[in-house]
């Protein structure tokens, strides 16, 4: 007792000696001098908590009646089960079909207005149609410089096969054949160019009828009649028209980079969409980025949601990515890992006799997540594991479960 004595004053001492450091010079000797004292203390001071522990125990044997009274704790009874570790993220629906609807030209007034917000739309069907007068009178005059080089180019050819004829008769001149099968080449040459023309002219009036890229249902519809359709105003929030196909959605969730080797394609994620009331489901991730985005240091992940019409584009969504799965794992209580210079430990409640024992036990920890954690050895199935009171065991100490 007097070398216990003696060590508890040698504990004091040094406790003393570090307050007095507290108020001197700060340099950086200093700073380590007072950590390395502290590391030492703290060694003593778990020396002296195994001694005073030990002699307490022998105290106890020699004498029964000075024995502590067992210490009240919860036991839970570890047990082989599937562990899952996941990466919490958040994400949000999109259509793999949506499409703003824009004019094919430079636009126009628009001069009727062919469908109505909510309407289900195929593609290819004319939405709006814009002011059309003048692509009309240009096919027109187009038209009719066809027919003029039409009629034009059968007459040369007329000519051009009666001087042939004659020609081969040995009657009139060489030349006059030639000139006249020029006239012919030049005559189908303007037919051509007036035929490139009509087409063209087709086209602007095939562009005033404004027609849906996609198939699906008419989401927004803000073209009224008399106003200018353009591609800018079609790309304006609010003023164009825009075509869902809710028939296809996804979640996309931006992941970031410090995981890039744990979410690839394949990869198991359960969803919730929170606004929708329908329970999570697992998905899998079948686009995953290959690049990082400079700005926000992530990647996109995107899953497909099953078809519902509770699901929106735009709303909000949980994504939980499975990273790690073990179907046979022991788990503790996260707060019952403690820590010392040796590493990680629980307690455990061992039978002695008709008693049971607190016994500290060394683990080696994996991931956690939920509030468990991985114990990867150091624990069996059946061990006793003191969940509650853990705070206050220590090696040897008798406990008693709360009934």
């Amino acid at each position: 007792m007097k070398n216990y004595s003696f060590r508890l004053f040698l504990f004091a001492g040094s406790a003393v000696f570090l307050l007095a450091c507290g108020g001197g010079n700060k340099n950086a000797n200093d700073v380590q001098q007072l950590r390395t004292e502290i590391e030492k203390v703290k060694k003593e001071k778990a020396t002296l908590d195994v001694t005073l522990r030990d002699l307490e125990a022998r105290l106890a044997k020699a004498d029964p009646s000075t024995a502590q009274s067992a210490l009240l704790v919860s036991l839970d009874t570890i047990r082989s089960t599937s562990f899952t570790h996941y990466i919490d993220l958040q994400g949000h629906v999109e259509a793999e079909g949506m499409a703003y609807v824009a004019p094919s030209g430079m636009g126009g007034v628009v001069k009727a207005v062919v469908a109505k917000t909510g309407q289900r739309v195929s593609k290819g069907q004319t939405l709006l149609v814009l002011d059309d007068a003048i692509a009309r009178q240009s096919l027109t005059a187009a038209q009719q410089q066809v027919n003029i080089l039409s009629a034009r180019l059968a007459q040369a050819n007329t000519i051009y096969e009666r001087y042939q004829n004659l020609w081969k008769q040995n009657i009139g001149a060489e030349i006059s054949v030639i000139n006249a099968k020029a006239d012919v080449d030049a005559l189908s040459a303007q037919l051509k160019a007036a035929q490139a023309q009509v087409a063209m002219a087709q086209e602007q009036v095939n562009m005033t009828r404004v027609k849906a890229e996609i198939s699906g249902v008419i989401d927004e519809f803000n073209v009224k009649v008399g106003e200018m359709f353009t591609p800018q105003a079609a790309a304006t929030p609010g003023m164009g028209i825009r075509i869902v196909n809710n028939s296809q959605l996804k979640v996309v969730t931006a992941v970031p980079e410090n995981y890039v080797t744990l979410v690839k394609q394949g990869s198991r994620a359960e969803i919730l969409i929170t606004e929708s009331g329908l329970p999570a489901f697992l998905s899998t991730l079948n686009v995953v980025g290959a690049a990082i985005n400079a700005n926000t240091r992530s990647f996109n992940a995107e899953a497909s949601l099953p078809s519902n019409p509770l699901y929106k584009p735009n709303q909000n969504a949980k994504v939980r990515i499975i990273d790690y799965q073990n179907q046979n794992a022991m788990t503790v209580p996260l707060n019952t890992v403690q820590q010392d210079e040796a590493g990680s430990y629980v307690y455990l409640a061992i039978p002695q006799g008709k008693q049971l024992l607190a016994k500290k036990q060394p683990v080696v920890t994996g991931a956690a997540y939920g509030g468990l954690i991985e114990v990867k050895s150091g624990l069996k199935s059946g061990d006793l594991l003191i969940s509650r009171g853990f705070q206050d065991a220590y090696q040897g100490q008798p406990v008693q479960p709360v009934q």
